[in-house]
């Protein structure tokens, strides 16, 4: 490698992970001190515990006493297919997909043999939203989380519809608004904003949901952790603490802790307020640095969460796909062995380049001190191909 002068300021955190993500400042493991660790999640302080996360979560985010929270299990990810396997099939479904995790639902839907309807879009796009129908239930992503684009607004969801609409919002909550009254069924995960430990899936349902999951009895066979209702009727223990198998007391402590973090700076605007200026701070430099560009075709669509870069340089486009991966792979390694950016390295099923994680856990300054090394390591990658040649 080349002597490219390295950049005299680091960041203090070099954590960049677009999930599990960095832990909120000044976190330390004495936050956990009070976890219920070694009681039953259905003893009192267990379910007191459990129940508190519901409350916090409500709060913050804003959600109305219409809309039930319930925490269950594994990840966003359970939560969707909860969703979907316990309300999808009596209407014909509008799946909108631009990046790896809406790809999923896709081939969910096709296993539960759903007329399905697939809008898709290449990374950095979104579908054509205005092609949801009014009779449709509807499926889509918040955030892409790999892809570096969200949905601009909620605009396009029809007041008046007659389908349900499900929200995978796992790295949009707590970064971006949610428009309750068009999200019927909206999920997340402890790991993404608010850097909670991994594996617990939030379920947020509105009155539309629980009406379909009243109304509508699938088919098909219900795992135990898919089952939502009792003799008919939507289980509400599940959405006032207890949870449908063993949660991690420990995790929740630490899910409790990073919700106590967000009310003392202000809740959901203060959360919002970070990633936002966190995402500004990146895309200043990325303006006035030829090299690189936003992997959103559209700044309206624009992620403050998940920021996706693509290397525009000459130098590298002119490789072949096998040479820009490899470019986008070394520039990651290299950011992580000077110790500036962990995990920055772009989605794998997504195009060669960066992803800097911008939710409201990191510190804007971080971002700014990072921004130098990125220079760096390109020019240095650069000057490396030079050589080569």
């Amino acid at each position: 490698m080349t002597g490219t002068p390295k950049p005299a300021v680091r960041p203090a955190d070099p954590r960049f992970s677009s999930g599990p993500t960095k832990k909120r400042p000044g976190w330390s493991t004495d936050a956990l001190k009070d976890a219920a660790l070694g009681r039953s999640h259905r003893a009192k302080p267990g379910k007191a515990k459990l129940k508190e996360a519901i409350d916090r979560t409500r709060a913050i985010l804003g959600v109305p006493e219409t809309h039930k929270i319930g925490i269950v299990p594994a990840s966003d990810t359970g939560a969707i297919e909860m969703a979907m396997w316990t309300m999808l099939g009596p209407r014909p479904v509008d799946i909108f997909a631009w990046e790896s995790f809406g790809e999923e639902w896709v081939t969910d839907a096709k296993q539960l043999k759903l007329d399905a309807k697939v809008h898709t879009a290449g990374y950095g796009a979104l579908p054509n939203l205005a092609s949801a129908r009014r009779d449709a239930d509807i499926i889509f992503t918040q955030n892409g989380t790999t892809s570096g684009v969200r949905v601009p607004s909620f605009d396009w969801i029809a007041a008046d519809r007659e389908g349900i609409t499900i929200n995978d919002a796992t790295s949009a909550v707590f970064a971006q608004p949610v428009d309750w009254a068009k999200c019927d069924v909206t999920t997340f995960s402890w790991q993404k904003v608010l850097g909670g430990e991994a594996a617990h899936g939030m379920l947020i349902i509105g009155p539309r949901a629980i009406a379909r999951l009243e109304s509508y009895t699938p088919e098909r066979p219900l795992p135990k952790i898919f089952r939502l209702t009792k003799k008919g009727k939507v289980d509400l223990e599940i959405f006032e603490g207890s949870t449908i198998n063993t949660p991690s007391l420990l995790a929740t402590e630490d899910y409790i802790d990073a919700l106590k973090w967000a009310e003392s700076i202000g809740g959901l605007d203060a959360l919002i307020g970070r990633a936002n200026a966190n995402t500004k701070a990146l895309l200043d430099w990325v303006a006035k640095t030829s090299w690189v560009a936003s992997l959103a075709d559209d700044p309206a669509t624009q992620s403050n969460t998940g920021v996706c870069l693509k290397v525009v340089d000459p130098r590298v486009t002119s490789l072949d796909d096998a040479g820009q991966a490899e470019f986008a792979k070394k520039l990651a390694a290299l950011l992580e062995k000077e110790g500036v950016a962990l995990d920055a390295a772009s989605y794998r099923a997504a195009p060669p380049g960066l992803r800097i994680w911008c939710g409201a856990t990191v510190d804007a300054s971080d971002v700014a001190a990072l921004t130098p090394w990125l220079d760096w390591a390109f020019e240095t990658l650069v000057s490396d191909l030079k050589q080569a040649a």
